[in-house]
């Protein structure tokens, strides 16, 4: 058939009979490509639009033009219809929970440092602070860490002017708490540190530390294993053994550094651990009589035990983290597992 002999009003009453059927909004949206679609009847009249003279396209075209627009605008209008009615028809189990509005959680360094301080605390520990920019006699020489010694270069430290830097250890607070307090004296020190570390999957140029401090006149390393012991199984489990192996600080006669076992191999040995079953937490020792001597106190009256702990660290190891980057690339997906350890 010619276009010109085409019954234009024949194609909108098929359109209507077929709309008058629709109830969703699939068959909706086939009636329109079967109408007006890329390949619908309409767009196919307005192929041999080709065949007319001027006049006759114009004449016919506006026709087409104006049968499309009705038949959208009912499309439209019916589409609105449709999903007013599906609205209208939901309805509400009131025995269903209530919809819970998304929530930020604390983050993981947040709820370890709150685990280790609360710890600490029912063991008789008081909670100190200590400022982020220290001296060099305060964060070095106090501590028995002179000019020339090794331990400078291992803490490649953040200098400021007049001889002040950030501090590259929580242990400062120890002469500072010290001469603030006469003994007895139980505290911790929790902080931000800095050094002029790589950041990488275990070091980070800004980390976490605790600090602690026990000074008495009857202190001994059976004070500071038994303490070590408690805080270890109350945050890991009781489960876990607990390793004291000998080592060295400037500020502490004897050192040792504190392991617990392996909480994936059970102390069997596996790659988490190195295959030696044991995993490092901590660094402690009795505290160094010349420290004590800077601190104020008298070291043939007094004894002492100091610990420090990184927290980047005790949270790796708590919950399987294996990259200190983690922490600070505020990846929502990552810190929404913690929503649970509130």
């Amino acid at each position: 058939m010619k276009i010109q002999n085409v019954d234009f009003d024949s194609y909108y009453s098929e359109f209507l009979k077929e709309l008058e059927n629709i109830e969703d909004l699939s068959s909706l949206n086939q009636l329109k490509g079967k109408f007006i679609g890329r390949k619908g009847k309409i767009n196919e009249l307005f192929k041999n639009l080709k065949d007319l003279e001027p006049q006759g396209r114009k004449v016919i075209g506006g026709k087409l033009n104006e049968l499309k627009e009705k038949i959208s605008f009912l499309l439209e209008k019916k589409a609105q219809e449709i999903k007013a009615r599906a609205q209208t028809e939901r309805t509400v189990d009131l025995s269903l929970p209530g919809k819970r509005s998304w929530c930020g959680s604390f983050h993981p360094l947040t709820i370890t440092l709150r685990q280790i301080i609360e710890i600490f605390q029912t063991l008789g520990f008081r909670v100190e602070e200590g400022p982020e920019i220290e001296t060099e006699y305060f964060n070095f020489e106090a501590l028995n860490i002179p000019a020339d010694h090794p331990a400078r270069d291992e803490q490649d430290s953040f200098y400021l002017e007049d001889n002040f830097l950030l501090r590259t250890h929580t242990s400062p607070a120890q002469i500072r708490v010290m001469q603030k307090y006469q003994p007895p004296i139980k505290v911790i020190v929790p902080g931000k540190c800095f050094r002029r570390d790589a950041f990488d999957a275990t070091h980070s140029p800004m980390f976490h530390q605790v600090e602690g401090l026990v000074v008495a006149e009857k202190i001994s390393m059976g004070d500071l294993k038994g303490t070590i012991q408690v805080f270890t199984k109350r945050l890991f489990g009781e489960e876990r053994e607990v390793r004291f192996r000998p080592s060295y600080f400037p500020f502490t006669e004897p050192s040792c550094e504190v392991d617990i076992s392996c909480g994936v191999c059970g102390g069997e040995g596996c790659r988490s651990c190195g295959y030696s079953g044991w995993l490092e937490i901590m660094g402690a020792g009795l505290v160094h009589p010349q420290v004590l001597r800077n601190g104020g106190y008298d070291p043939e009256r007094f004894r002492g035990f100091a610990f420090g702990m990184g927290v980047e660290r005790i949270a790796m190891l708590k919950y399987g983290i294996p990259d200190i980057r983690w922490f600070y690339n505020n990846d929502v997906r990552f810190l929404d597992q913690f929503k649970t350890f509130r």
